[in-house]
């Protein structure tokens, strides 16, 4: 049986979630979300997609996305992941040895200002409510604190998000 054509509609934000296999961890030390983080700089320069926010975790990632046209998403997350996968067994010498994600991402399609208000605060706090810092803004592997932080190169790929907030309606 095929699988269901996702919705992927240029011009509207998702809210994009991966989980590692088993939900086993994929990021144990900061070479590994370094890692992540660059696949991810590197997939933005290629796809020039549009990313608001973004989280990583020990097991998982969230992502909010804003593609510029229909199946931008899919192209953007397929080499992001297969990239990721491939980089990270690099990175581990575990080539050849399998998935590193569970499945296939999710992603959910954010209906307005307000809700992708919501869907960031969500995502930019996970590391919070994980208990992982005492202050979201702490967590060095999220947008949050590459929005905040003051050093130079430190949100190159990240969207301003108040941009996006003056046009964003569906």
């Amino acid at each position: 049986m095929p699988r269901i054509t996702r919705i992927d509609i240029g011009n509207h934000c998702y809210h994009v979630i991966n989980r590692a296999n088993a939900r086993l961890p994929i990021f144990f030390k900061e070479k590994d979300y370094v890692l992540f983080e660059n696949v991810l700089e590197d997939a933005q320069e290629k796809f020039s997609m549009r990313i608001l926010a973004y989280c990583l975790m020990p097991n998982h990632f969230h992502i909010v996305l804003y593609p510029w046209s229909d199946g931008d998403m899919s192209k953007f997350m397929q080499w992001l992941t297969l990239t990721h996968t491939q980089r990270w067994h690099q990175a581990n010498n575990t080539k050849g040895s399998g998935h590193l994600y569970q499945g296939r991402y999710k992603s959910f399609l954010i209906q307005d200002d307000n809700h992708l208000l919501s869907v960031i605060r969500y995502v930019e706090r996970n590391a919070l409510r994980a208990k992982l810092v005492k202050k979201a803004e702490n967590w060095a592997f999220g947008s949050l604190a590459r929005r905040l932080s003051k050093k130079r190169g430190q949100v190159p790929f990240l969207l301003q998000t108040k941009i996006i907030l003056l046009s964003y309606k569906i």
